[in-house]
């Protein structure tokens, strides 16, 4: 099983946080967004990952290096791929035409999710979906009367299902998506000024290729600050649930008190302060005077004696003073 991951966006709905670091290697809960995606899919897959492309734009060798140990980490090789141009969904896929060889998922790393379900190897395709109360906004699926997906309809005017694709896709053969693709190359065939995978998977099963829709229970974006803040949220809520170990050993708590769920990275000292609940900190931070809830503090920042509350705030920050509601990039100060 091979597992591509489009990356190459450039996460401006989630500046300046995405100025310094892509969104995908952004921490949630104290682990990179694109990491935590390939996790769950691991989870739905029989099949051993065995390597991981990842498609992305001139992001740097250490950004190349961070996603190569997320792969390593799942027990996988990993390969850095190049979008140069962004000429849409499709293109992206195409840029490791390589790894389309086999089974194959396609993973764009702008979503989290949670499924209950396995990907059944006999299978030829599977679109994960999620049933939403207005999916005029959202690309669909239409289904037959067997389940089975017949159409791929992007933002329907009227209604004609409510099931919304949310950017994940299983091809037992990865050889007909990467023939798929490429005719969509060879002939022009663009919406938007971009090659769309929906038109190869359209084509797909025109040809008699049977998607099924793989239901997921949870979908969880991180498209802006908002809704990464609630991303984070739920993560840390699951989390906590799974038993996992969310504050380091070597954090240190003196005077304070930490409202679980929260997540505390290594070398953290909180002093004079409530933190939590729903509060991801990075390593090397430090909270002293302050009260902190639903929010996220990157790594080596210091709150001074403030007040926090839906906020995003990224690494070497130092915000002094009473606030409530700040989204602050690496490198920031913020003083009152």
């Amino acid at each position: 099983m091979n597992v591509i991951v489009p990356m190459a966006g450039r996460g401006s709905r989630l500046r300046p946080h995405t100025l310094t670091v892509p969104k995908p290697l952004l921490p949630i809960g104290g682990k990179p967004i694109v990491h935590r995606l390939v996790e769950e899919i691991a989870e739905v897959c029989h099949e051993k990952i065995n390597e991981i492309a990842f498609v992305i734009g001139d992001f740097g060798e250490v950004t190349e290096k961070e996603l190569l140990k997320v792969a390593e980490s799942l027990g996988a090789k990993g390969s850095i791929h190049y979008q140069e141009k962004p000429l849409g969904t499709a293109h992206a896929v195409l840029c490791a035409a390589d790894k389309l060889v086999g089974p194959t998922v396609v993973a764009f790393a702008d979503t989290l999710f949670k499924a209950d379900f396995k990907i059944n190897p006999q299978d030829e395709g599977i679109l994960w979906v999620k049933q939403i109360e207005d999916p005029s906004a959202f690309g669909v699926v239409k289904l037959n009367k067997n389940g089975d997906i017949i159409d791929f309809v992007e933002k329907p005017k009227e209604f004609v299902s409510d099931l919304a694709m949310i950017g994940i896709y299983y091809f037992k053969n990865g050889e007909r998506l990467l023939n798929e693709l490429q005719y969509l190359i060879d002939h022009n065939i663009i919406k938007g000024g971009e090659y769309q995978l929906p038109d190869a998977l359209r084509r797909m099963s025109e040809d008699g290729c049977i998607f099924k829709p793989g239901e997921v229970m949870e979908w969880m974006d991180c498209g802006n600050k908002e809704v990464t803040i609630h991303t984070n949220q739920r993560v840390l809520e699951h989390d906590w649930a799974a038993h996992k170990g969310l504050v380091h050993p070597s954090v240190r708590v003196q005077d304070a008190v930490i409202i679980p769920p929260c997540y505390v990275g290594e070398d953290v000292i909180i002093s004079n302060s409530v933190v939590g609940p729903h509060v991801s900190i990075g390593s090397g931070s430090h909270i002293s005077n302050s009260i902190v809830k639903n929010s996220i503090i990157q790594s080596q920042t210091a709150i001074l004696n403030s007040i926090l509350e839906d906020s995003m705030i990224g690494s070497n920050v130092v915000i002094q003073g009473s606030t409530k509601d700040l989204s602050l990039g690496d490198f920031s100060s913020y003083h009152v």
